[in-house]
């Protein structure tokens, strides 16, 4: 009897061992599957790299931006016009409108960059921020971007206290960049004014 206890006992254990160990309930198996699926990404990992170095250049220009740092903000708008060109948009799984759009985009947005770096005041270039996000919030859009969430910001009052304009930012908080920190009528009261209109991509894995 004392073994037949023993042997049950044992196998209790055993049962016991492998629920809390190697037993997966099918609804976390689903869950694994979705996550695996959202890693990923439609593109190549050239291409990825490359619009990583892009993204991390633009928001270096806005921060510049955001502080009012005109000397920075022309040349990092000078570096993003020369790495605009590396993106291998041609190397896309597309058909040929969708390519050809994503290039104009691009050459939109190192062309606006150039304007950047070469406009004298802090409103012009400005000006050519607003369009450049643009351009480059519809490129990220054709190419389907998909190396984390990218907020596309409004500010709703960006010049002459009435003109709208837009940015692009990796974080949900608004910091503006049209109003920064030292703007001679608000000084930084305003740097958190503005809305998310928008974003795209997925969550970084």
């Amino acid at each position: 009897m004392k073994k037949g206890f023993l042997i049950l006992a044992i196998l209790v254990a055993a049962i016991a061992v492998y629920f809390l160990f190697f037993y997966t309930h099918p609804d976390e198996n689903k869950d694994t599957q979705k996550q695996t699926a959202l890693m990923v990404s439609a593109h190549t990992d050239d291409f990825n790299k490359n619009f990583l170095q892009v993204m991390q250049t633009y928001y270096t220009l806005k921060d510049a931006f955001v502080n009012w740092d005109t000397a920075k903000a022309s040349a990092t708008a000078l570096q993003l016009s020369t790495e605009i060109p590396n993106l291998p948009l041609k190397e896309m799984k597309a058909d040929s409108l969708l390519i050809n759009t994503a290039l104009s985009y691009s050459f939109n947005v190192a062309g606006q960059a150039r304007i950047i770096s070469a406009e004298e005041t802090i409103e012009g270039k400005r000006i050519a921020f607003n369009n450049l996000s643009e351009n480059l919030y519809n490129l990220l859009r054709t190419v389907k971007y998909d190396q984390g969430i990218i907020y596309h910001d409004k500010c709703p009052m960006a010049f002459k206290d009435s003109i709208a304009a837009f940015w692009l930012s990796d974080q949900l908080e608004i910091v503006n960049p049209y109003l920064g920190n030292n703007h001679p009528k608000y000084h930084s009261g305003m740097l958190h004014c503005g809305d998310v209109e928008d974003s795209i991509g997925v969550a970084n894995h």
